[in-house]
C-alpha cells in the first residue's frame, strides 16, 4: 500500500512513472511519423504502447506511491480526502517535472533538440469537451475498478486510454502533467503551448464530475439491495 513508503520514495515513483509515460507517448509518436505518413497508422502506433505502458508502470509503481501519475488524479483523491493537500501539490510537482524529464528523453533518444514548443493546434469546443469526456472516463475507471476489481486496475486504465485515444476528439490527453509535457514537443503527440489552458480545465472539469458521479454511484444505499434470483422462484 502507498502509505507503507515514505514520501520521497512516493514523489520520486510519481516523477519515474509520469516520466517514462510520456517518454512512451512522445517517442512512439516521433518513431509513428519516421515509419509512416498514414495518420491513421501512426495513431495507432501511437496508441498501441501508451496503453501497454499503462498497464506495466501501475502494476509496478501502483504499491508505491498509487500510480497517479496525473495532477487530475491527484486533485481528485485529495477531494475525497485520502491524500493531504500539501502531499497533493508535491505529487503535481513531480509529476509535471517528471513529465517534461520524460519529453527529453524521448527528444535525445530520436536526436532532437532537448525541448521544442509545440506548433500542432488543438483547440476549439470539441477538443474541449472530448477532454473532459477523456477525463471523466478515466475517473469513472479508476474509482469503479478501484471498488470492485482493484488488481485488474492497470488493465482496466491502460485499455481506457486505448479506447479513449480513438473515441475521443482529442486522442484523449486526460492529464494535465502529461499535456504539459507535450506542450515542448514539436512532434506528433504536441500541443501548442497556448492551447494548454483550456485543456488543462477541461480535464479538471470532467475529473471532478466524475468524482462527483461516482461517489453517488458508488455509495452505499441505504435500500435493499436486488433480491437473489434464487429467493424469486421459491
Amino acid at each position: 500500500m502507498p502509505d507503507q513508503f515514505d514520501l520521497p520514495r512516493r514523489l520520486a515513483a510519481e516523477a519515474l512513472g509520469t516520466g517514462i509515460l510520456v517518454a512512451t507517448v512522445v517517442g512512439s509518436g516521433i518513431m509513428a511519423e519516421t515509419l509512416t505518413k498514414d495518420v491513421a497508422l501512426a495513431l495507432l502506433c501511437n496508441t498501441l504502447p501508451t496503453g501497454a505502458i499503462l498497464v506495466v508502470l501501475i502494476t509496478i509503481l501502483g504499491p508505491i506511491s498509487g500510480a497517479h501519475f496525473n495532477p487530475a488524479v491527484t486533485l481528485v483523491f485529495t477531494g475525497k480526502r485520502e491524500l493531504p493537500v500539501n502531499e497533493a501539490a508535491l505529487y503535481v510537482i513531480a509529476q509535471v517535472a517528471g513529465g517534461i524529464a520524460g519529453t527529453m528523453a524521448a527528444h535525445l533518444m530520436f536526436g532532437l533538440s532537448l525541448l521544442d514548443f509545440s506548433a500542432k493546434v488543438r483547440t476549439g469546443g470539441p477538443q474541449w469537451f472530448a477532454e473532459a469526456v477523456a477525463a471523466f472516463g478515466l475517473i469513472a475507471t479508476i474509482l469503479a475498478g478501484i471498488r470492485f476489481q482493484r488488481t485488474s486496475v492497470p488493465w482496466l486504465v491502460g485499455l481506457y486510454i486505448t479506447a479513449a485515444y480513438w473515441f475521443t476528439a482529442s486522442t484523449s490527453f486526460a492529464n494535465p502533467a502529461v499535456a504539459t509535457a507535450r506542450s515542448l514537443t514539436n512532434t506528433f503527440a504536441g500541443i501548442r503551448p497556448v492551447d494548454l489552458p483550456e485543456f488543462i480545465l477541461a480535464e479538471l472539469c470532467g475529473a471532478f464530475a466524475g468524482m462527483l458521479l461516482m461517489n453517488w454511484l458508488l455509495g452505499q444505499s441505504r435500500a435493499a439491495g436486488p433480491v437473489p434470483l434464487a429467493e424469486t422462484i421459491r
